[in-house]
């Protein structure tokens, strides 16, 4: 019986993958954590089990898997791209100490892991566009740094200790129900929302940045179904490039003005989260992830635009 910890369940991700396994795999048997219960996170927090866990801290980490019995753990807890930049030590601290806690915890309890890794672990020296699934990776940005350490540490810990870690290399994330915290791509959540509310947004990246994305629905089926997945046909386990939709702010806008026509966008560039974006690929080659274990994502940019609108108008119209 599959008994899962999932860290920064009260993330973007966190929150919508959080029901989507406790219906998949049982309510009982998905545990959540985070390091402090919020308001308005109810559905995590007050629908199965709950742990108050601070990823930094090894000890209560490997009491909280030994409590509950847990076999596999999908770590989302991190410190993000741009929120990262403004303290380089604390990102550290979390994204990377943190990951050595739940490694060490998982290799004495023999637990699998999902580690999220992102397009961030790309640098200027990367080809930019359909970006290899093995080729240079120079990070710019403090955030990347950990992800391509995150990386190359899970491997060594598969290699050594015979560890199941798997994971994927995400692009933005876009998704119709909890907000980002501090990321390069939210402008392609919080575009939608302005559109819905004011007509206009104010968009910090420049009209041309070419950057891939991903809808949630995609996200969640990608993670369990790479978890799923028979192990012997899986050559690279760890850091696989999905992607499902390539745009840019101005072909984001355009496809948004196909249902708001009145809807305006202007820009001011954030230099910080500019020069991020200009060190990413325009674009991912997804190829392995396809061959691998059957990535398929479901979400165009036409699909995924008019489902955020239709979900948060309703939304939006219902809180107002």
């Amino acid at each position: 019986m599959k008994k899962i910890l999932v860290t920064g369940a009260l993330g973007q991700i966190g929150t919508e993958l959080v029901p989507y396994l406790r219906k998949r795999y049982g309510t009982d048997n998905v545990i959540a954590s985070g390091r402090r219960i919020k308001e308005g996170y109810e559905r995590v927090t007050e629908t199965g089990p709950f742990e108050v866990l601070d990823i930094t801290n090894r000890e209560k980490f490997s009491a909280v898997i030994k409590k509950h019995g847990v076999n596999s753990v999908y770590h989302l807890a991190s410190m993000l791209s741009a929120t990262g930049e403004e303290n380089p030590q604390a990102l550290w601290e979390v994204n990377m100490n943190g990951l050595i806690n739940i490694l060490e915890a998982a290799r004495e309890c023999n637990c699998s892991i999902f580690f999220p890794s992102s397009i961030a672990v790309f640098g200027p020296d990367s080809p930019k566009d359909k970006t290899p699934q093995e080729t240079v990776t120079r990070p710019t940005s403090i955030y990347g740094i950990s992800k391509i350490s995150g990386e190359l540490l899970c491997d060594y810990y598969h290699s050594k200790y015979g560890l199941d870690i798997r994971g994927l290399r995400y692009p933005g994330v876009i998704s119709n129900d909890a907000l980002p915290g501090g990321g390069t791509t939210d402008y392609a959540v919080h575009i939608f929302y302005d559109a819905i509310k004011h007509g206009k947004y104010t968009c910090f990246l420049e009209e041309n940045s070419s950057i891939d994305m991903i809808y949630m629905p995609d996200v969640l089926k990608g993670a369990v179904q790479l978890m799923e997945a028979d192990p012997d046909k899986l050559k690279h386990r760890n850091a696989f490039n999905v992607s499902a939709i390539t745009v840019t702010p101005k072909e984001l806008s355009t496809e948004i003005k196909k249902h708001i026509p009145d809807f305006k966008i202007d820009y001011e560039i954030d230099p910080v989260r500019q020069a991020i974006a200009d060190s990413w690929p325009n674009s991912l080659d997804d190829s392995a992830a396809r061959a691998e274990w059957g990535w398929n994502p479901q979400y165009d940019l036409e699909m995924m635009t008019e489902d955020m609108l239709r979900v948060l108008s309703a939304k939006l119209n219902q809180v107002s």
